[in-house]
């Protein structure tokens, strides 16, 4: 069995876990989100592919989601005493050393999706994990405040405003121009279906439908997606805030209009949220109830199989 998944951050990297336990046997690709890729310190950081090549190789920070095991920050107590900006994001020291290798890489030549093939080769994740892209593109918002509109990068709005400021806009500077990296269009031409899990659907999953060819490609196939939504509000983070800049509503089936039928078949949403899902448009999409809180890996692995078992009845 071929399975595609299209992943952001903490959430996509914990249901590839589940996935890992529901369809051991599988073949998985990944295609990680590269909007929220940032420079710091003459450094390229990956966000969303470095959380799932921690969480699948067992490197990640449990408790936070995001991050390194036993982490320590000496560096990045040292750069603040010289005055370094910013300060707002935390690298710690053995994540500085992915970030040193992979720009390195990227310096000589390699392009992304070589560089975490080589990083991978490490952690050994079990999946195959691909950048959307292997061109620069970095998720822009333009927010207003006492200096007036201004566009500043996704992470400083998320981690250091926290989305305090509601967004005006959200961009992924460079996407309309990029290209699928290799082995994208081609994984998801041979998969048998494609999930989405409950990734943020604006910045994660948004981002990397926003590249040329790749919702083309995927209309093309059997996809089922989990509501990242449970009761109107998001199961981690921000991405209400997101959903709000863009017009959508938070609701399981504002999220599914957001996708729009034409490319998921199928939608798994909270038991608590089935009873009120009616959205004119929605009809052709098969829509299932079932508990969606990863608290557990047994609960994780569920929900994958959940998502496995429609795919394939629908496929």
């Amino acid at each position: 069995m071929r399975i595609v998944v299209l992943a952001g951050g903490i959430g996509g990297a914990r249901f590839l876990r589940g996935l890992k336990a529901a369809a051991p046997d599988a073949e998985v690709t990944v295609v990680g989100n590269t909007g929220d890729d940032i420079y710091l310190f003459g450094l390229k950081v990956c966000p969303d592919l470095d959380t799932v090549m921690y969480t699948l190789g067992g490197g990640i920070n449990e408790e936070q989601g995001w991050g390194r095991l036993d982490e320590t920050f000496v560096v990045k107590e040292e750069l603040a005493a010289y005055g370094m900006e910013p300060t707002w994001f935390g690298l710690g020291d053995r994540d500085f050393a992915t970030h040193i290798v992979r720009t390195q890489m990227l310096d000589a030549g390699y392009p992304l999706s070589q560089v975490t093939e080589a990083l991978c080769a490490r952690w050994e994740p079990g999946v195959r994990l691909l950048p959307m892209t292997d061109e620069r593109v970095e998720t822009h918002v333009v927010i207003e405040d006492e200096g007036g509109k201004r566009a500043i990068h996704f992470q400083e709005w998320w981690v250091r405003l926290r989305a305090s400021l509601p967004a005006l806009a959200i961009t992924p500077v460079g996407a309309d121009e990029a290209k699928p990296a290799p082995g994208v269009l081609k994984a998801i031409e041979e998969a048998d279906f494609v999930l989405f899990p409950p990734s943020n659907p604006v910045v994660s999953v948004g981002t990397i439908l926003s590249i040329p060819g790749i919702r083309d490609a995927l209309k093309a196939k059997t996809v089922v997606g989990v509501s990242p939504i449970i009761g109107g509000a998001p199961v981690r983070g921000m991405a209400d805030a997101c959903l709000t800049a863009i017009g959508v509503e938070t609701s399981a089936a504002g999220v599914a209009s957001f996708y729009g039928p034409e490319l998921v078949n199928g939608w798994l949403v909270a038991p608590e949220d089935a009873p009120h899902f009616v959205s004119p448009g929605l009809e052709p999409m098969t829509v299932r109830a079932h508990p969606l809180l990863m608290s557990d890996p047994e609960a994780t692995r569920a929900l994958a199989k959940a998502a496995v078992d429609l795919a394939l009845e629908l496929s």
